[in-house]
């Protein structure tokens, strides 16, 4: 395993500057996530430290040494795309071998490596079949594997469960959990699914536009986003959010015109200011239904979701979701200021 460090990148593709003076430093055995919408830079990312990409400035660094214009076969890495990219005629023991036998790797060291990652994936009773006779969860384990056998000191990874269905993104999620934690290699994977990039990253960058906004854990992202941008782009149903403005006259207090809420224990990272704009945000799970809630709102709708509800309430033309374990679906809410967030109004950073 190998630490990667990422230092004034900047990538141009034709004439878009996709990625500018993006700082990015992971630590020899971490799971990084890469998150962010369609077109935010992810991939290109991942490709530029691939290799696959020019880097246009700035520096990459794989393990202390200076990758930045090197080779990819040079880079000490390993990627899996998509697409499983196997080849139809071999079968499971040939598609993940070939790379070790076209660059001479003697074949007693080839076979204690397909054993292993083999072993790893649970692909032993697989490897006489052909990539026509494996279903799709089946076929990505073995691009994985096709990886494992290089042992690299990075692995990258390009939305590899996207072309699955929910079970098998399911199931392959918790097997590349606990293969990153039987290899303990570094590893670096791009999603668009908040879900994927919750469950295994153990720190995450959350991107927008060619840049990071945000890198931390799971968690810490989660419950304090630094800007409004991440804290949508989180959670399902996403965070409800309030406009209105700080009252400092005694103590903090939120106002708006039809919600007062009192802030005044809120983690503050400068003192308010009196009359501020600001975006009040909380999560629908910190949204508490019932009757004698502070704020009256008559319920639009109601999502069974199985294990819990999410109740939409409908307050003067703003929909707020609360999530619920149970029955209650009030015609009132409150919101619990000990989680809330708040953000500037005009420059939507976290206060």
């Amino acid at each position: 395993m190998a630490n990667v460090s990422i230092r004034n990148l900047q990538v141009r593709l034709g004439a878009n500057n996709v990625i500018d003076a993006l700082d990015l430093e992971i630590g020899a055995g971490e799971f990084v996530v890469l998150l962010g919408p369609s077109g935010c830079g992810k991939s290109t990312l991942l490709h530029t430290i691939a290799g696959l990409n020019d880097a246009s400035g700035g520096s990459i660094h794989i393990g202390g040494r200076d990758m930045t214009h090197a080779d990819p076969k040079d880079r000490g890495i390993a990627l899996v795309f998509q697409s499983y990219a196997l080849y139809p005629t071999m079968n499971v023991e040939r598609n993940m071998s070939f790379g070790l036998r076209i660059s001479g790797t003697p074949k007693d060291e080839i076979a204690r490596r397909v054993e292993r990652a083999a072993g790893l994936l649970q692909l032993g009773p697989l490897l006489k079949r052909k990539p026509g006779e494996l279903s799709g969860g089946q076929r990505q384990r073995v691009a994985i594997g096709r990886a494992i056998v290089r042992e690299a000191d990075v692995f990258l990874f390009d939305e590899p469960l996207s072309n699955l269905d929910a079970k098998l993104r399911t199931e392959l999620r918790r097997e590349l959990k606990g293969l990153h934690q039987r290899l303990g290699a570094t590893m670096i994977y791009v999603t668009h699914d908040q879900v994927e990039a919750m469950t295994l990253a153990d720190r995450m960058a959350v991107m927008k536009g060619g840049a990071i906004q945000q890198f931390d854990t799971p968690d810490a992202i989660y419950r304090a986003p630094e800007n409004l941008f991440v804290a949508t782009f989180l959670g399902s149903p996403g965070m409800n959010l309030f406009h209105g403005h700080l009252d400092t006259s005694s103590g903090i207090w939120f106002r708006s015109e039809h919600l007062a809420l009192d802030v005044s224990h809120y983690a503050f990272r400068q003192s308010p200011a009196h009359r501020q704009a600001v975006v009040l945000g909380v999560r629908p799970e910190d949204v508490d239904v019932r009757d004698d809630g502070a704020c009256r709102a008559p319920v639009a709708l109601v999502e069974a979701m199985g294990a819990h509800r999410i109740v939409w309430h409908s307050f003067h033309g703003t929909q707020v979701a609360a999530i619920v374990q149970d029955d209650r679906a009030g015609g009132a809410f409150s919101l619990r200021p000990e989680q809330v967030s708040l953000f500037d109004e005009t420059s939507t950073q976290r206060l």
